[in-house]
């Protein structure tokens, strides 16, 4: 499922990245890798908090529901 629907506080595991070879590589380069974990920390409005690789970062629905967990 996408990292969108991931209830708050619920820890997931990464499975797959899709969108656009930039798309992909950007989300990579914020620490969103196959196998990694991720936490989302808050939600408003479709926009999100995660935990992923010990920081926090901010992304949008339209990103999240690019990141299958």
């Amino acid at each position: 499922m996408p990292l969108s629907m991931v209830r708050k506080g619920e820890p997931s595991i990464i499975k797959k990245v899709s969108g656009r070879e930039e798309t992909r590589r950007f989300l990579e380069n914020l620490g969103f890798v196959i196998g990694g974990s991720v936490t989302v920390v808050s939600e408003i409005a479709g926009n999100m908090i995660v935990n992923v690789k010990d920081s926090r970062v901010a992304i949008g629905k339209d990103m999240a529901n690019k990141i299958m967990v």
